[in-house]
């Protein structure tokens, strides 16, 4: 139970400092109650294939009033809507998927808004590490044998000129 913020980390029932398992950042107080009553988790939207939402839409989607999603625009970086040559917000489906994803560390994990900024910034810098090329591994005597195999056609080839 999260009873106190400090400064980048939570306090326990103890008083001790304790970090997020993930990120170590700190969450903030919720009471399992408002945890319950939060609003549908990102499971349980279904976002319809179409590549432009307008901010009504993303709002009845995600159950969040228009000026929450105007605001998380100021707060976090990485949801950026284009807008229309009219000035109408146009969420793209990356968006409306960040917008649940915001409110699932809001309200069901309990983050704060910059912990939550932190913690997705840590989640985007896992996310680019690049996994190592699958070659197959050989032996040097694999190499070394078609190597010797490669210069014997050449002499061969050589031979005929």
């Amino acid at each position: 139970m999260w009873l106190s913020r400090g400064r980048g980390r939570a306090r326990n029932a103890d008083g001790k400092n304790v970090p997020c398992a993930e990120c170590g950042l700190r969450k903030s107080k919720m009471s399992p109650r408002t945890r319950s009553n939060a609003k549908s988790t990102a499971t349980d939207v279904l976002i319809p294939e179409k590549l432009y939402f307008r901010i009504g839409e993303v709002s009845r989607l995600c159950n969040l009033p228009a000026y929450v999603l105007r605001f998380w625009e100021t707060e976090f970086p990485q949801l950026k809507p284009v807008k229309s040559s009219t000035g109408q917000r146009m969420y793209r489906r990356k968006d409306v998927e960040s917008v649940l994803r915001i409110k699932q560390l809001l309200y069901q994990e309990g983050f704060t808004i910059p912990g939550a900024r932190q913690h997705l910034r840590a989640e985007i810098k896992t996310d680019k590490k690049q996994d190592p090329l699958p070659f197959p591994a050989r032996p040097t005597s694999d190499l070394k044998y078609i190597r010797q195999g490669l210069k014997d056609i050449l002499t061969m080839l050589s031979a005929r000129r």
